[in-house]
């Protein structure tokens, strides 16, 4: 026993825990159930509220277009690909298109045709929010327009939808009508833009070529009446034909001489004569090859050597002979982009229709709310997040 509470007392006995006290409410409870109800609650109340029976209904009109390329071919194949003369690439039509739609430009045209700022400035006084200053800048529009006019486009299959919202089903459809109409007249205008680029384009490669084609020939016509000379290659084939036919007598020298040299003596005066005739022969036919293939002996009354005339009359025939090939491509463009002026290259496709609205679907109160809620949620979160840390660290 002694030993036993020598024991318990130097290990100890366990103290009796207290019993754990209910959770209840403190101040900074209420405090943060207070903040809860003033940062979401109330807001969120009041844009219920206002979404359903302050907001003005807004009817949605859809479209569905897209830029379309007439297809190519015929005479564009035939041509070898010259087509790429006279147009450029569709690529970049739609992103054209998308930028128009949202474009200032635009928002000018339609409301001078369709009033907008008459239209969406009406429901000023009792709908704030979604309807548009009545004295709103064009600015102002071109922001407001972002609002009221969505438009997707698909650039891997050229489509685009729209939709146009406005207080009345009529106007949103009137709206997204002018919008296609306008479309189609800025398309017509890139139509007859690349058709005005392409024919200028082509008439003057084709006086280029007209040029360079007239200036090749007078030149070649130049060098043959400076050198006498109608055709060099016709010149040159009678001095080989000269060469021939003096190798040919003298190798009916040489025979001759052979025959001679076995039935005469050396003192013969017929002997002396034939070696005459072949050195002769000899002299004419080295002055010939030296005429043809040397630079330093000119041509009788040419004043220029017979391989330099050769080369250079041979440049001229190649320049000139370019220059026609030149013309002929450049007249083929002419007539491929006269061709391709003549019908629309371009034009926009409208598959959806601008719709009439029954019912209005606009503004959508469940996704507005379920956002506004989200965001007031989140930003609640954060402040009572911000306020416990600097709690904790004072």
């Amino acid at each position: 026993m002694p030993g036993s509470e020598r024991q318990r007392a130097h290990m100890g006995e366990a103290k009796p825990r207290r019993p754990v006290r209910a959770a209840r409410f403190r101040k900074r409870h209420y405090g943060l159930a207070v903040s809860f109800a003033c940062i979401v609650l109330i807001p969120l109340t009041v844009a219920a509220l206002y979404l359903f029976f302050v907001a003005e209904k807004q009817y949605g009109s859809q479209a569905g277009f897209t830029v379309r390329q007439e297809e190519g071919g015929g005479a564009s194949e035939l041509l070898g690909g010259l087509a790429s003369l006279a147009g450029g690439s569709m690529a970049s039509d739609g992103e054209i298109l998308y930028e128009f739609i949202l474009s200032q430009q635009l928002i000018r045209q339609i409301d001078a045709a369709l009033d907008l700022r008459g239209h969406y400035s009406a429901r000023w006084s009792s709908d704030p929010v979604f309807a548009l200053r009545p004295d709103a800048s064009i600015e102002e529009l071109e922001e407001y327009w972002s609002r009221i006019v969505r438009v997707a486009y698909d650039r891997s299959s050229g489509l685009m939808d729209m939709r146009v919202l406005a207080f009345t089903p009529e106007t949103a459809q009137q709206i997204a009508a002018e919008t296609i109409r306008l479309s189609q007249d800025m398309i017509n205008e890139l139509n007859e833009q690349a058709r005005s680029d392409a024919m200028r384009y082509a008439r003057a490669d084709l006086d280029e070529a007209v040029a360079r084609l007239k200036s090749a020939r007078e030149d070649l016509t130049r060098f043959r009446s400076g050198n006498q000379l109608v055709n060099p290659d016709a010149d040159l084939q009678g001095r080989m034909g000269v060469m021939n036919n003096l190798q040919q007598q003298l190798a009916e020298a040489l025979i001759d001489m052979d025959l001679l040299s076995g039935t005469t003596s050396e003192s013969d005066p017929r002997m002396r004569q034939a070696e005459r005739l072949i050195e002769v022969i000899r002299g004419r036919i080295a002055n010939e090859r030296e005429q043809l293939a040397s630079g330093g002996v000119t041509t009788d009354g040419l004043g220029e050597d017979y391989p330099s005339l050769i080369a250079a009359y041979e440049g001229l025939v190649v320049d000139r002979e370019f220059a026609e090939e030149n013309y002929r491509v450049a007249l083929a463009a002419l007539d491929l982009a006269r061709a391709n002026a003549q019908r629309q290259s371009r034009y926009l496709a409208t598959y959806i229709k601008p719709t009439l609205a029954q019912t209005s679907e606009y503004p959508r109160e469940a996704v507005i709310l379920g956002l506004v809620a989200l965001f007031l949620t989140l930003g609640w979160s954060v402040m009572a997040l911000v306020f416990y840390s600097i709690r904790d660290r004072s």
